[in-house]
């Protein structure tokens, strides 16, 4: 499965909730995240960009692995695969326990959003601000999953450069929302 997604810094979302409004969009859900983010013993996620995380939600726990980045325009794609599992505190330690590394933990307030196959949510991230996520999961066509999520962030008046960063490589790296060039992890983990 594929995640086509774009993210943009949101100063107010008001307005963009204003919109989602005016189009007939509700609010499906809110949400706190806290996601603890590994790193490999044998390689470098943040030289592979690769992700292996375990988010911690009121729905439960997945553990999630996501693959390189690829550029689709305003948005990137990633290969994703997900794994419910009942106990996310047993599975860090068999992660720990495998040499795999703690590297970080982000924490985030999520609003969902539904447009027919399209995912929009509003996050708020503790240490970084507030963003708008557009996403769309397919097994093919990223050229028209791209094209669709760039022509609903204009409906939603949504401006200003992508970001290609993830929250965790933004936290790592100390930068700005606008960065776009990823850092190493190795010398961040604890």
């Amino acid at each position: 499965m594929l995640e086509i997604e774009a993210k943009f810094a949101v100063p107010d979302p008001g307005k963009v909730r204003a919109r989602l409004t005016r189009q007939g969009v509700r609010m499906t859900r809110r949400r706190q995240e806290r996601d603890v983010y590994y790193n490999a013993p044998h390689r470098d996620f943040g030289e592979t960009d690769e992700a292996l995380r375990v988010r911690y939600d009121d729905a439960g726990v997945t553990v999630t692995y996501k693959g390189p980045k690829i550029r689709l325009g305003s948005a990137k794609a990633r290969e994703e695969f997900n794994l419910r599992v009942t106990s996310g505190e047993t599975f860090e330690v068999i992660l720990s326990r495998t040499g795999f590394l703690r590297a970080a933990e982000v924490s985030k307030v999520r609003e969902f959003y539904e447009i027919g196959d399209v995912t929009v949510t509003l996050d708020d991230v503790e240490g970084l601000g507030t963003f708008i996520e557009i996403e769309i999961l397919t097994e093919e066509g990223e050229e028209d999953a791209a094209r669709r999520i760039e022509a609903i962030a204009k409906e939603l008046g949504v401006d200003g450069p992508p970001i290609y960063t993830s929250y965790l490589e933004m936290l790592l790296g100390g930068d700005s929302h606008e960065s776009t060039t990823p850092g190493s992890s190795r010398d961040m983990i604890p």
